[in-house]
C-alpha cells in the first residue's frame, strides 16, 4: 500500500483527499468543511477555507513558527562554533544610541545558553502553532516582532548603559499574554497560562541575569497587539488591525527615540 504523498513523493501519508481520494502529507491537508482536501481540489473548486473569528485559517502548518524556531536554532549552533554574537549584535544601550538599531530586533534571536534556547523554544513551540493558526499567519508574525520589539524598547529604557542582553523572551512572554486575552475572549480556560505567566514574573525578579524588563515589555506588547485582535468585525478587521499595529509600533519608534536622546546625552555623543 502506497503511503507516500503525490505531491511530495519523499513525504508519507497516511490522509486522503476528501474529493480525489489520493494520498496528502501535513503540508498538503487543508481543512474543508468536511474532512482534509489537497491544494489542487481546493484551487479548482475554489473551496472557500474556513475562518477564525481573528482571521485565521485552519492551516495546520505552522510555518511562521517553524521559521523562527529554525533560525534560532541555527543561530545558537553557528555561536557555539563561531563564538558568541551577543556583543556584535546583543542589546547594548550605548551601541543603540549611536545607530545601530538593529540590535532592538537582531538580539531577539540570540540567546546565551543551551537552557536559555531550550526553554524559549519550548514555550514557542508550545504556544505558536495554536496561536499561528488562530490568527493566521501575518497576524502571528506581526504579533511576534511586535512583541519581540517591545521587550527590547523596554530593557533599552530601563536598563544600566553597560547591558548586554538576548533572547526571545520578550517575544515568549508576548506570546503568553497574547494566548490569555485571545483565551479570554472565547472564554476558554487560560488559568493554568496565569498561573505560569506570574511564576515566571517571580523568577524574573529572583534568578540573577534574568532581562525582566524585557519580560514586562514583550507582556504588555503582546496583550494590547491580541486585544487589537479581538476589534472588528468581518468587514471593517483587516483595516482596524492593520491601522492599530501601525500605531503600536509607532509608539515603540517614538519611545526608542526618546531613549536614544537621553542616553546620547549621558555618554555625550
Amino acid at each position: 500500500m502506497n503511503n507516500t504523498c503525490f505531491r511530495h513523493t519523499d513525504s508519507e501519508a497516511y490522509v486522503s483527499c476528501g474529493r480525489c481520494d489520493r494520498k496528502i502529507c501535513p503540508d498538503c491537508m487543508i481543512s474543508a468543511p468536511v474532512g482534509f482536501q489537497c491544494p489542487d481540489c481546493v484551487a479548482a473548486a475554489q473551496v472557500a477555507i474556513p475562518k477564525t473569528k481573528f482571521g485565521g485559517s485552519f492551516n495546520l502548518v505552522p510555518k511562521v513558527t517553524r521559521a523562527i524556531l529554525i533560525t534560532c536554532v541555527s543561530i545558537f549552533a553557528l555561536s557555539m562554533l563561531l563564538g558568541s554574537f551577543a556583543f556584535t549584535y546583543g542589546m547594548i544601550p550605548e551601541a543603540i544610541a549611536q545607530g545601530q538599531w538593529w540590535r532592538l530586533l537582531t538580539s531577539t534571536v540570540l540567546h546565551s545558553g543551551i537552557l536559555h534556547l531550550l526553554f524559549n523554544m519550548y514555550a514557542l513551540y508550545w504556544l505558536g502553532p495554536q496561536l499561528e493558526s488562530m490568527l493566521g499567519q501575518m497576524r502571528f508574525a506581526s504579533l511576534y516582532v511586535l512583541s519581540a520589539l517591545g521587550g527590547s524598547v523596554a530593557s533599552y529604557w530601563f536598563s544600566d548603559l553597560n547591558t548586554v542582553s538576548v533572547g526571545a523572551s520578550g517575544a515568549i512572554f508576548g506570546l503568553i499574554t497574547a494566548t490569555i486575552v485571545i483565551g479570554r475572549e472565547m472564554r476558554s480556560d487560560v488559568s493554568q497560562l496565569i498561573v505560569l505567566l506570574g511564576l515566571n514574573v517571580v523568577i524574573g525578579f529572583l534568578q540573577p541575569g534574568i532581562d525582566w524588563r524585557a519580560h514586562f515589555g514583550g507582556a504588555a506588547v503582546g496583550a494590547a497587539v491580541a486585544f487589537l485582535y479581538t476589534k472588528g468585525t468581518r468587514l471593517n478587521r483587516d483595516q482596524i488591525h492593520r491601522a492599530g499595529l501601525v500605531g503600536i509600533f509607532a509608539v515603540l519608534v517614538l519611545a526608542t527615540v526618546a531613549r536614544n536622546t537621553q542616553v546620547s546625552a549621558l555618554i555625550g555623543i
